[in-house]
């Protein structure tokens, strides 16, 4: 997981695309932008990332760095 990345999907792409380019990983097609990432893997983590922040942005009222904060603390629970 690359946060550079992250923040780059965020700020130029919509929820939309994002949620496109979810599926077309998850169904082993090419997505309509380029997604960086070592693998499919990484590059789903980073649309999913993407995904979250974006809605949590928009639910919460909050900005980019909090958001991040938000995921990267939820991803920390899931692997302890």
């Amino acid at each position: 997981m690359k946060m550079p990345v992250i923040k780059r999907l965020v700020e130029t792409q919509t929820l939309e695309s994002l949620v496109a380019a979810e599926e077309a990983l998850l169904e082993e097609q090419t997505s309509a932008f380029e997604v960086e990432g070592e693998d499919e893997g990484e590059q789903l983590t980073h649309v999913f990332a993407a995904i979250f922040i974006l809605n949590h942005m928009k639910d919460h009222g909050s900005d980019f760095k909090t958001a991040l904060r938000e995921y990267t603390a939820k991803v920390r629970v899931s692997i302890s």
